[in-house]
């Protein structure tokens, strides 16, 4: 994530910023452009903004900004579609009328407007199901029906379709199924870049010649699905998972070990872009503690050599999990990557370079 300021006040903003808290300019976020600008005084549609980067151009704000305050995001005025690029993947949302639920909608959709940067700051193809009928990208946020014996809403991801149930908006009872499932991490943010994942799985992998070098990574996809998840969770993960896996989940099925490394090395590169555009860089007392140099302050115009972004990784989750521990937080990054697990997030890393 790069770090925004206000082009009327230069009050350090964040991402989801709709006010500046300084000037108190309202604010959009322009995503072809990666700024936040402020809108003039009663902008109406189509607006200019006094950003010199934007000259000569005019924006309209998302439906989503003027009706229920829940986007932040403009749209050019060419583009006559009501919604901006993430709100248009939405094609499903809980009932507004409901404060709860409003709410619940509201940080799913926070979370996906983040994978949606990274996705375009890695130029990979976001394909809606307004161009895609059959099998675009689209997301579904559902609520369990009343009923006690209707069948309850799964996360997850069928040709395209990511839904995703809202109750995992509600932070105590994610908690719970994170410690049910004995999960180290579960996040609104996680969810979005996981099921992402089988998406890009589907555009990238399947029916392409990389197949056979990804079975020889991941393993063989063809395996049973729904007998391999039914034995994970009769079972558990192998004992020696954290040997060739970067979750224990990863181990469940050839899938999921792809989209747990997807949603990783997303992790990853999203992390290590902030510390980046932050300036941040560690310069250890001896040569045998972690270090990080200078990393570039945007995604797209400087993939990171595969050693390099590994070697940063290493340095800011040693740093992160510590900062966290001294605040008396679990572990912001708990896992620990094997060398199978790198060659796996090497591959993924070589193929978003071929794909953007």
């Amino acid at each position: 994530m790069k770090v925004f300021h206000c082009d009327q006040c230069d009050q350090i903003l964040f991402f989801e910023n709709s006010q500046c808290v300084s000037c108190g300019a309202s604010l959009a976020y322009v995503p072809g452009d990666g700024l936040i600008t402020a809108l003039p005084a009663n902008a109406a549609n189509p607006w200019a903004s006094a950003n010199p980067a934007l000259a000569g151009r005019t924006f309209r704000l998302c439906r989503n900004y003027l009706e229920h305050q829940t986007c932040n995001w403009a749209i050019p005025s060419d583009d006559d579609h009501p919604y901006c690029r993430s709100c248009r993947l939405t094609r499903v949302i809980p009932d507004v009328a409901d404060p709860l639920r409003r709410a619940a909608w509201h940080r799913l959709e926070l979370a996906k407007r983040r994978l949606v940067f990274t996705l375009l700051a890695l130029n990979l193809p976001i394909v809606g199901r307004d161009d895609d009928p059959a099998s675009g990208l689209s997301f579904e946020f559902r609520a369990d029906p009343a009923e006690p014996e209707a069948p309850r809403v799964f996360t997850g991801h069928a040709d395209g379709v990511i839904t995703v149930n809202i109750a995992e908006a509600d932070d105590s009872e994610r908690e719970r199924r994170r410690s049910d499932l004995g999960e180290p991490y579960r996040t609104l943010l996680g969810h979005m870049r996981h099921e992402s994942g089988h998406y890009y799985w589907n555009r990238l992998v399947r029916d392409t010649k990389g197949l056979d070098e990804y079975r020889a990574v991941f393993g063989d996809e063809r395996q049973d699905y729904g007998e391999a998840l039914q034995q994970y969770y009769a079972k558990g993960a192998p004992a020696d998972w954290q040997s060739r896996y970067v979750s224990a989940y990863a181990s469940a099925h050839s899938w999921e070990d792809w989209a747990e490394t997807w949603a990783h090395y997303l992790h990853m590169v999203d992390a290590l872009e902030t510390a980046g555009s932050n300036g941040l860089v560690l310069r250890p007392r001896r040569a045998d503690e972690p270090a990080l140099g200078r990393l570039p302050s945007e995604v797209p115009s400087e993939i990171l050599p595969f050693v390099r972004l590994i070697d940063g990784w290493f340095s800011l989750t040693y740093v992160l999990n510590n900062l966290n521990r001294s605040m008396g937080l679990p572990d912001g990054y708990p896992f620990v990557l094997s060398p199978p697990a790198v060659e796996k997030l090497r591959f993924v890393h070589d193929l978003v370079n071929r794909a953007g």
